[in-house]
């Protein structure tokens, strides 16, 4: 069995991550350590990951894309689950991580968010104009699904293989896409509705907000370059592909 380590980034959101502590407890398969990032909270947030026995990090360089590097860094688990301090992970989110990591193809899974402390207008129009678009137009663009910081799991070694390409020192990436870019197009990520999680709805605070997460996505594709470029990313999948297909005839010619 792989060993599991958490890593939650926060940054003066002492009551949610309280929350989200409180849910790792309740796992069915626990975690062996959670990693709690402080990236300045002027809160008790410190205090109360400590409180929840983790381990506290600090990250006094402001930026989301740092604070969870440094939290990636720390941890010493075979597989590094990654939440943010307003994730509220189903009892079985673990668990169910493990299992679709069972298979040695695949590199990394995550889940969508819904929101917790929504209206029911927001609760409507979440999917619609938010976890859809998202998923579906990343896909595109990244030739296979894209990560969602709020939940995801990630082998130990995917990281160490991309650490040094993440955009950690620009605070203006939005780090869940610059994480994703840093995949080589032919990896298998897997997106599975089970590790859904409930998060704040917070992107639809305001339009600001909103703003905000748009204007980083085109930075984070700006800063990648080519590395960015979805035909550059779909000929490079679709070669290989075509290759372990042809591989897979071979072998059975062979027989």
């Amino acid at each position: 069995m792989p060993s599991v380590s958490v890593v939650v980034p926060v940054l003066d959101d002492a009551a949610h991550l309280r929350r989200c502590l409180s849910a790792l407890q309740a796992q069915t398969r626990p975690a062996d350590e959670v990693v709690v990032v402080d990236n300045g909270s002027s809160d008790d947030s410190a205090a109360v990951a400590r409180a929840a026995g983790a381990v506290v990090r600090t990250e006094p360089v402001r930026g989301i894309a740092r604070a969870a590097s440094r939290g990636y860094d720390t941890a010493r688990g075979d597989v590094i689950v990654r939440l943010d301090a307003d994730s509220v992970p189903p009892p079985h989110w673990i668990a169910t991580a493990l299992e679709l990591l069972a298979d040695p193809s695949v590199v990394a899974v995550t889940g969508p968010g819904r929101p917790s402390d929504a209206g029911a207008l927001v609760r409507v129009v979440w999917p619609v104009l938010y976890m859809q678009p998202y998923f579906v137009l990343m896909r595109g663009a990244l030739s296979r699904p894209p990560l969602f910081g709020s939940a995801t799991a990630l082998r130990r070694s995917t990281w160490l293989a991309v650490r040094d390409r993440v955009h950690r020192d620009d605070p203006e990436v939005h780090d869940d896409i610059d994480l994703s870019m840093q995949f080589d197009p032919a990896w298998r990520v897997l997106a599975d509705p089970a590790l859904t999680v409930r998060v704040s709805a917070r992107p639809f605070s305001s339009l600001p907000s909103a703003v905000l997460r748009a204007r980083r996505a085109f930075h984070t594709f700006r800063v990648n370059g080519r590395r960015a470029s979805p035909p550059r990313r779909w000929a490079r999948r679709l070669r290989t592909d075509w290759r372990n297909r042809g591989d897979a005839h071979a072998w059975w010619r062979g027989r």
